[in-house]
């Protein structure tokens, strides 16, 4: 069926027999491409039937239909014209993971972040109805992006706009990791009493074959009571006391019953939420078996399942939350703290032997970031671990709750960097710069994962204010670990190798490639040195070093505006001292989706770019 499936329209002139089969293909090809790729399998195959039945019904692009994150859409890509080039999926030139308004018109709004979807559809119909134009507007948001607070911010002004709009609840019970908190529980109370909207509309059906008098005058009886029958079958209904009107909950995978449904509140005029159960991984035993690991995965066997991974050392999450776990075991003030990523951040490793002191509060990093200031101010010892991506969420709250009042909550950044095939959305290349504008921050960078170690231990006997420290995605050096790692005074740089008349200073992931690169550069003989704090940085060695060395070259794995070169180059004005400065790091665009190997090579960031750089200023001079 697929073969026959170009664009949505394809699909309108199928059966439900061809629909199931156009459903069975595009799991077929989506666990095709992804076992070689990699990619968000879990979610997109639960996701299949609602691409289908929606393009069945709605007419895109003239209809709009807005994927939340997009960890859902690669059947939705598949069938807009991208088929073709679905096998180029998250690789370097081909087709990006998520959702891109460049790459496609039928992608009507890009997000690599979740709980944006309803807040940007919002804005669509505003505009439509500005326009005095006619279509309909659909979004698809996830159980577990509901939980961030910016959907409900969306809710609130729908229901109270009462803007002509169709919110599909695609309900799994995970984000990434089975969701948390009271919002998942409602959603569990509402699936086990879908009796409001069937005995509604069975009511509603039977008093229209009454005499036309009578049964208008019925039907006005029967709205009136229409609250109290709601309460009375589902207390509380949160969705349309918003002022949203509710449906469901339905078989996510039942084509025919999917198809019927979204004729008729095509139909329905204002807001509408149609809650739809669905499976994550649905089709692939594996995925289904075990959706977290396939929420987001590398290589794979299409047959088992398995993960083609291969062996090295552990990665810098896994060291993260082996340390943590260790120290919390014996400083019992210790309490980490994640939005919605226990694995990914490595804190499953404190889930399961620390229970009682760990909290994932859900897709809400503004949340995790007040929440973190509220235990510090009271004495405990929090740790956040947010991808660095993701931490950007929290700015004003690391600002007005963390550091103006000078709480030392201990930030873990992971994915700091080039993250490699999920593009620009999942970089974590701001970081050093937006935190090291803050007043009472202290922000740090480990060379390897022995450092981060150190860093982490660091972090836990400082109590002066906000402290962060950021490591890359992907497995480290290979290094020895320490079995007690001891802090390191703040503030201190570390010599590698002395050299003279050129200076790298080097910061975090960008260390090693730094000291390879010197190898190519032995007629140089440059000085290294590891600036594994960012803020404070090392003055005196700084002061030092400058008056020995003529050229000064700065590598990190940040952007470059405002990010350590820049704190360099500041440094130098305020003491009025004049050096050639090269600085080297990510450029002022955003980086297209790769392997993370490959992106460095691009944006001039492995030891053979680095030494060219240096070649190429030095003798520009």
């Amino acid at each position: 069926m697929l073969e026959k499936v170009n664009f949505p329209s394809d699909v309108k002139g199928l059966s439900i027999k061809e629909l199931q089969e156009l459903a069975s293909d595009l799991r077929k090809e989506i666990i095709r491409v992804t076992s070689k790729n990699g990619g968000h399998v879990a979610p997109n195959l639960g996701a299949v039937e609602l691409v289908i039945a929606i393009a069945y019904v709605f007419d895109q692009p003239v209809d709009k239909v807005i994927w939340d994150v997009g960890h859902q859409a690669y059947a939705h890509k598949l069938i807009t014209g991208r088929k073709k080039v679905f096998n180029t999926l998250r690789q370097y030139g081909g087709i990006s993971g998520f959702l891109k308004r460049d790459e496609s018109i039928y992608d009507v709004f890009g997000a690599g972040h979740a709980s944006t979807s309803i807040s940007a559809a919002l804005g669509f119909s505003v505009s439509r109805d500005m326009k005095k134009e006619n279509h309909h507007i659909v979004v698809v948001v996830g159980d577990g992006a509901l939980t961030g607070g910016m959907a409900f911010e969306g809710l609130n002004q729908l229901g109270h706009l009462r803007k002509n709009l169709l919110v599909i609840l695609n309900d799994n019970k995970m984000s990434i990791s089975p969701n948390v908190g009271g919002l998942k529980n409602y959603l569990i109370k509402l699936q086990s009493e879908p009796v409001y909207n069937r005995f509604k509309d069975d009511v509603w059906d039977l008093l229209g074959k009454l005499p036309p008098g009578l049964s208008q005058k019925a039907r006005e009886a029967a709205s009136k009571v229409s609250e109290g029958l709601k309460n009375l079958l589902v207390p509380n209904l949160l969705f349309e006391e918003l002022g949203i009107r509710y449906f469901g909950p339905i078989d996510g995978h039942n084509l025919p019953e999917l198809i019927e449904i979204l004729e008729k509140l095509k139909n329905i005029k204002g807001p509408k939420l149609l809650h739809v159960l669905t499976v994550k991984g649905k089709g692939f035993e594996p995925a289904e078996k075990m959706p977290t690991l396939f929420h987001g995965l590398g290589k794979y066997d299409p047959e088992t399942g398995m993960p083609l991974k291969k062996k090295g050392a552990p990665s810098y999450s896994k060291v993260f939350g082996r340390t943590l776990t260790d120290l919390g075991k014996t400083d019992q003030k210790i309490v980490a703290i994640t939005a919605a990523m226990p694995e990914g951040t490595g804190l499953d490793i404190f889930r399961e032997e620390i229970p009682e002191r760990f909290f994932d509060v859900g897709i809400a990093e503004q949340h995790a970031v007040t929440f973190a200031a509220g235990m510090a101010a009271s004495g405990l010892k929090p740790f956040c671990a947010i991808y660095s991506t993701f931490l950007q969420r929290a700015f004003d709250q690391i600002i007005h709750d963390v550091a103006i009042q000078n709480l030392p909550v201990r930030f873990a950044l992971d994915r700091g960097g080039i993250v490699g095939e999920d593009g620009p959305t999942h970089h974590g290349v701001f970081d050093l710069s937006y935190l090291r504008i803050i007043p009472n921050m202290v922000v740090m960078a480990p060379k390897d994962e022995a450092e981060l170690q150190r860093m982490i231990k660091t972090a836990l006997d400082y109590d002066e204010g906000p402290i962060a420290f950021r490591y890359p995605r992907g497995r480290g050096l290979g290094v020895k670990l320490y079995e007690k790692p001891e802090p390191i005074p703040i503030g201190t740089w570390e010599v590698l190798i002395e050299g003279e008349h050129v200076l790298i200073l080097a910061v975090g992931s960008m260390v090693q490639p730094s000291l390879e690169a010197t190898e190519l550069l032995k007629e140089i003989n440059p000085t290294v040195v590891n600036a594994r704090f960012i803020k404070p940085m090392d003055e005196e060695l700084l002061k030092k070093l400058v008056k020995s060395h003529k050229i000064i070259v700065t590598v990190e794995e940040n952007t470059l505006m405002g990010g350590f070169g820049s704190a360099i180059l500041e440094t130098l004005n305020r003491w009025r001292i004049k050096r050639d400065v090269l600085r080297l790091g990510i450029p002022d665009r955003f980086i297209e989706h790769g392997s993370r190997n490959l992106l460095l090579e691009k944006i001039g960031l492995s030891k053979e770019g680095i030494a060219l750089r240096i070649e190429e200023f030095i003798n520009a001079g």
